[in-house]
């Protein structure tokens, strides 16, 4: 059987460093289940965007992310280049070691090391839609980049940078507490969406997700009905909440339950344009990491990118 030529892109820094720390365990692992691969460590921002793409132009066939969701988009990132993707069989793989780890979530991969490594090893490479935006980023600059998973702004944003700002400082920065911390002094936001050409209503909205995938926010289900392989996203726009109304309806994010309540909308679409109305900021987050605000336009590329996974449940 031949051997795929494969590249291993580890973050030592994801999951607060615990992926520097596990490494040995995760290379074992690795070892079982794979003839033979190369490793490269990340040292910074973006680094492993330009070792994937580097890896793909010198005939990786196999690359495969070890660390969390902002990661796995950076390699996802690699793939592409001059808006194209730069060899159409290659695939991404996955062994999670973040805090978040939604994307492998949406893509029926277990979070833990053995089930992660049982799916590189059996799984077939099947294809998935992959996400396009164009966003303001935090400098201000116009940029473009692939998401693989879910778009988020509003509370979302606002949530993914506190939490960004506490680690940086060191302080306790668990998802769940910095929601509640976020939630009790935001301030709606007035957006104004297009799906498909379609005008939606103007409103102020707690929440827009863009969703490829059906999980964010460690573990939530905000597109309960979303797949990953339909050519469409599941825009759930959640509107006019208040605090003590999201302490009685939040934890329906949990299981999707959510999308029945009359102040949520969910639209399918191609194309999907969000624009702040006035001068407001509005924040934007791209598979965990934020990285600039609105206004954004969100394009769905169908079935663009080979990834080893399950796209259903198993039965």
């Amino acid at each position: 059987m031949r051997t795929r030529k494969t590249k291993v892109i580890v973050n030592p820094e994801s999951n607060r460093g615990r992926t520097r720390k596990r490494w040995g365990e995760i290379r074992d692992g690795l070892r079982s289940v794979l003839r033979e691969f190369k490793v490269d460590f990340t040292e910074k921002p973006s680094h492993a965007t330009d070792l994937a793409r580097e890896a793909i132009k010198d005939g990786a066939e196999l690359v495969i992310g070890v660390g969390g969701d902002g990661t796995m988009n950076e390699i996802a990132n690699g793939f592409f280049e001059d808006r194209r993707i730069i060899n159409p069989e290659a695939a991404l793989g996955l062994v999670p070691s973040g805090t978040g780890c939604d994307l492998v979530r949406s893509l029926n991969i277990p979070v833990g090391l053995k089930g992660a490594l049982r799916v590189i090893d059996g799984a077939p490479s099947v294809r998935m839609d992959v996400g396009k935006v164009r966003f303001r980023s935090n400098a201000g600059a116009d940029e473009e980049r692939y998401f693989l998973n879910v778009a988020d702004f509003g509370l979302g944003g606002e949530v993914v940078r506190e939490v960004t700002e506490r680690r940086l400082q060191r302080k306790a920065s668990s998802y769940v507490r910095c929601l509640i911390t976020t939630m009790a002094r935001y301030k709606n936001k007035r957006v104004r969406i297009r799906v498909d050409g379609r005008d939606l209503p103007d409103g102020e909205y707690l929440i827009g997700a863009v969703a490829n995938g059906k999980i964010f926010g460690k573990g939530m289900k905000v597109a309960p009905d979303a797949r990953l392989d339909d050519g469409l996203f599941d825009a759930v726009l959640v509107r006019g909440f208040r605090f003590l109304e999201f302490c009685r309806h939040g934890w329906k994010l949990a299981n999707g339950s959510h999308v029945t309540h009359p102040k949520v909308t969910v639209a399918r679409g191609r194309a999907i344009e969000a624009e702040a109305v006035g001068d407001q900021e509005v924040l934007l987050e791209l598979d965990g990491d934020q990285l600039g605000r609105l206004p954004a336009t969100f394009e769905v590329i169908p079935r663009n990118l080979l990834v080893k996974a399950f796209l259903q449940p198993s039965p």
